[in-house]
């Protein structure tokens, strides 16, 4: 993906600013040209200066992203260019915390190449915080794709999407619930097991119970999704990393389906039924707009 980005960031450099320009002037827009960053993929948040701070995931000075402020007139400017040692392609947005400064996850890079977190001030001062994959095997964690959150402990909490403890998941492990104090000490308080989700790629949300809520793009207790990778799961965790899981997704019969020939999707056999379509079961084809069509 790293090469793929660079060389997206490349191109864009080399043509992007012919285009900018003259659709910016048609539509009174900003495009990024790459050189002041590129595919920017997480929502802006509007900090206490009246500005808004977003990252890129390409494109700054050296075609690993960007952390960039863009006035409410459309002013932008490049508030930091991650150059792969403090992390690469940020595919989340950035919050602002009570002390003022902005806070985030890289997905990858650092110097473990599980990405990273990081502090930034307003005015550009950067601070690493933590490097994943720090530990052996990556048991605490790689790959954080989506934001922190501040509790009201004044700590943050987020997720990585690989990771843990070695073993219960195929490959890179099934990922983590994480604490980072402000000055950068990390505790993992959950490792998922694929039993109770796995790989999750969103963020958690605090409730007004204190504790924190969220879901997983995989695992749970059923086996209808992703080749029998779960479909998924809705949980709770306490801010001591106590977890529930309050739902396994594709709990309903004949809830999944998987994708099929062009334009239809095949709704996969039951848990209980001796049919599959690599044994010549009779599945049928669901198209997307729910009506069914006969199976060939």
């Amino acid at each position: 993906m790293h090469n793929w980005r660079r060389t997206a960031c490349i191109v864009a450099v080399l043509c992007g600013a012919t285009a900018t320009s003259s659709s910016a002037q048609t539509f009174g827009a900003l495009f990024f040209n790459g050189t002041d960053g590129g595919y920017p993929l997480a929502a802006l948040v509007q900090a206490g200066d009246g500005n808004l701070y977003g990252t890129t995931s390409i494109g700054g000075s050296n075609c690993d992203g960007t952390v960039f402020k863009i006035s409410p007139g459309g002013v932008l400017t490049t508030v930091h260019s991650f150059d792969g040692q403090d992390g690469f392609s940020p595919a989340a947005a950035v919050i602002q915390a009570a002390d003022g400064n902005l806070y985030g996850t890289v997905e990858q890079g650092g110097a473990r190449s599980g990405g990273t977190v990081f502090k930034i001030t307003l005015s550009g001062e950067f601070s690493m915080l933590y490097t994943f994959c720090s530990q052996a095997s990556c048991s605490d964690g790689s790959d954080p794709y989506a934001s922190l959150v501040e509790a009201s402990d004044g700590n943050f909490y987020g997720t990585t999407a690989f990771g843990g403890t070695p073993g219960l998941c195929p490959g890179a492990g099934c990922g983590t619930i994480f604490e980072i104090t402000a000055d950068g000490t990390l505790t993992t308080l959950h490792d998922f097991d694929f039993s109770d989700g796995a790989n999750p790629v969103a963020g958690l949300v605090q409730g007004m119970d204190g504790n924190f809520y969220g879901t997983t793009g995989a695992g749970g207790t059923s086996n209808l999704c992703l080749n029998g990778h779960g479909c998924g799961t809705f949980f709770k965790v306490t801010p001591k990393g106590v977890l529930t899981t309050l739902y396994s997704f594709c709990s309903v019969v004949g809830c999944a389906v998987v994708r099929g020939p062009p334009g239809t999707w095949f709704r996969p056999p039951t848990e209980t039924s001796t049919e599959s379509p690599s044994a010549g079961g009779s599945t049928t084809p669901v198209r997307p707009s729910g009506s069914r069509q006969a199976a060939r």
